[in-house]
């Protein structure tokens, strides 16, 4: 059976889908999605955490779902902004589970992992489907997968 890994940049997916579609994303209907493609041996979220009750009541859900939730918390810089992304985090543990899987499915439209899709295909031979919501998805990540699922009305609640 094919054996998938599932990587979700959850602050990727929350914010492009509450701006282009004003919904939430439905990680029940694409868990079942992605459990028809074959055996999910991995599937990790990554978050950030700033302690709110409502995000912890979010983040157990996923765990419910099968999801690992991975945390990193919210850093508030002095000059008012703020950091908090799971860029690198992400590629490094899709590298390390390349040579355990035969898919990825990468939930973001961040064009900063248009390389790692490149590498998982060119160097490990894993097939990449991407996940995201089509307004805000950088061209060179489209490119850089091999299938594409929009997110539409169907991964929408």
């Amino acid at each position: 059976m094919t054996k998938i890994a599932i990587f979700v940049d959850v602050q990727n997916i929350y914010y492009t889908t509450r701006q282009i579609h004003q919904r939430q994303f439905n990680y029940r209907a694409f868990w079942q999605w992605a459990s028809q493609l074959g055996d999910i041996v991995c599937a990790k979220a990554y978050a950030i955490d700033r302690g709110d009750p409502q995000q912890q009541k979010f983040q157990e859900a996923l765990r419910h779902i099968g999801f690992e939730v991975k945390l990193k918390p919210y850093i508030q810089r002095i000059d008012g902004s703020s950091k908090g992304d799971w860029d690198v985090g992400i590629t490094i543990d899709a590298m390390l589970m390349a040579d355990q899987v035969d898919q990825v499915i990468l939930l973001s439209g961040d064009g900063d992992f248009d390389l790692l899709l490149q590498t998982l295909k060119e160097r490990y031979q894993v097939l990449s489907h991407l996940v995201s919501v089509p307004e805000l998805t950088a061209q060179s990540l489209i490119d850089s997968a091999d299938r594409w699922l929009k997110i539409d009305g169907k991964l929408l609640q």
